[in-house]
């Protein structure tokens, strides 16, 4: 009988594509099946995440959860990975001595065979360590794949050390997936109709490598044309990028490549000189306003997006102020905004906070408002305007109700037949609301 698993992802999309890579790879194996339901699992997967703070009691809650189960059914395989499980390691293991195997992002392409040991082994197994890109190669299972926007993988790690950053420690250092590999995969998703195609990594646009081919050193850019020469691929996004190396061969690349979308995320992180350089992040805010500066003048119509860490140790009432000015300056569309999380191991632990909780609260809460407002306006310029979107799907319970993306990554709900799903179309944009709400009409 098949084993049926059931796999919980936590974090960002590099965590999602790892995730469907696991799907991918256990699907291969005729002995396995995914289930939606817990209570009807032979193994657990879980996914973890570790940029934010208290991922590790996050974890041992849900393994608590699971114990409850396993206690019912003994039999039951628990397997912990992602960057909680490199980051604690057999620490995991020492608090929930139930589990079975613990493994690290760069170690998924092995889990069958852990698997394997851990039936006929009831020692915990750990594997974290292997520095491999040897997953990539599950990315496709054109069996269970059909969809029209794909993520693709280009690098693992990152070299960057930001003083708060845990990924790092946790992903490793950089390690950039063969040039051909990448067009090879994207080749073959166009053949199971994707055409939108979003490039991971934790800085994508320090992507470097050699090209054996033609003797010489191919960058980011250079893959970004290189993926533009191929036909049924309409849209490329990206995420997530690094003002350091946002360089201007980049920036040409928005005037020559018409398929990058009117969409960029760039974290910033803080509108203070002082603060971003005791987060090691390596440029000012002058330099990240000329990046901006240039790309506006070759996209106007570009909308930003961004991080920002809120109350980051030593933040003054003045160094917010600065971070809420940029936010008004570059008008930044959306943002990904958390207040500061003291990561074990990194440099900014070590610093010194004397904010206290509730004014970090309150200054988060002014900076979302802001960018909540700051976006609506975004939204208001596009009432009345023909946008191209992508269908992506159902919107709801009614099957007439469509969603799709527009190229500046807003969703937007219409009524169509679904036989639109996966289609570029023109549509309308008629109504608007405060939050998120975009809806238009076919033209």
């Amino acid at each position: 009988m098949k084993k049926k698993i059931y796999i919980k992802t936590w974090g960002c999309q590099m965590n999602e594509h790892d995730s469907s890579i696991i799907k991918n790879i256990l699907m291969r194996k005729k002995e396995y099946i995914l289930t939606n339901n817990p209570e009807n699992s032979d193994i657990f997967i879980l996914n973890t995440c570790s940029i934010r703070e208290k991922a590790q009691e996050k974890l041992f809650h849900q393994l608590g959860r699971w114990k409850k189960i396993k206690t019912k059914k003994p039999n039951i395989i628990i397997a912990v990975g992602g960057c909680v499980a490199t980051q604690e390691g057999k620490r995991i293991y020492q608090r929930a001595k139930f589990i079975n195997i613990i493994f690290g992002p760069q170690t998924i392409h092995k889990l069958p065979e852990l698997l394997k040991q851990a039936y006929k082994n009831k020692k915990i197994i750990i594997d974290i360590n292997t520095k491999s890109l040897q997953k990539f190669k599950n990315s496709i299972n054109t069996k269970i794949d059909k969809k029209f926007t794909s993520f693709v993988s280009i690098m693992e790690g990152c070299n960057k050390y930001c003083s708060f950053c845990i990924v790092p420690y946790t992903r490793g250092k950089e390690v950039h997936r063969n040039n051909y590999e990448i067009i090879s995969e994207i080749k073959k998703l166009t053949k199971i109709g994707v055409k939108e195609i979003i490039l991971l990594g934790q800085n994508v646009n320090a992507y470097n490598v050699y090209d054996n081919v033609y003797q010489k050193k191919y960058n980011f850019s250079d893959l970004l044309y290189e993926i533009s020469e191929i036909p049924k691929i309409h849209r490329i996004r990206y995420i997530t990028s690094h003002p350091m190396e946002f360089n201007d061969n980049l920036i040409e690349a928005y005037k020559n490549i018409p398929q990058l979308t009117n969409f960029l995320h760039l974290p910033l992180q803080s509108g203070s000189n002082r603060i971003l350089k005791l987060m090691k992040r390596g440029y000012t805010i002058e330099q990240y306003e000329e990046i901006i500066r240039k790309l506006k003048n070759i996209r106007p119509k570009i909308n930003i997006s961004s991080d920002f860490i809120i109350g980051f140790p030593g933040e003054t009432k003045e160094d917010f102020q600065k971070t809420l000015n940029i936010i008004s300056k570059i008008n930044f569309d959306t943002s990904y905004s958390f207040i500061y999380s003291k990561r074990p191991g990194t440099r900014a632990a070590k610093l010194i906070d004397n904010t206290p909780i509730e004014e970090k609260k309150k200054r988060l809460a002014i900076l979302q408002k802001k960018i909540i407002q700051q976006s609506f306006q975004w939204r208001r310029r596009m009432l009345g305007t023909v946008q191209s979107i992508i269908v992506e799907g159902v919107a709801g319970n009614n099957i007439q109700e469509l969603r799709g993306r527009t190229e500046n990554n807003r969703i937007v709900h219409f009524e169509g037949h679904p036989k639109l799903i996966g289609k570029f179309i023109q549509l309308k944009i008629i109504d608007i609301n405060y939050k998120t709400y975009l809806k238009g009409t076919i033209i």
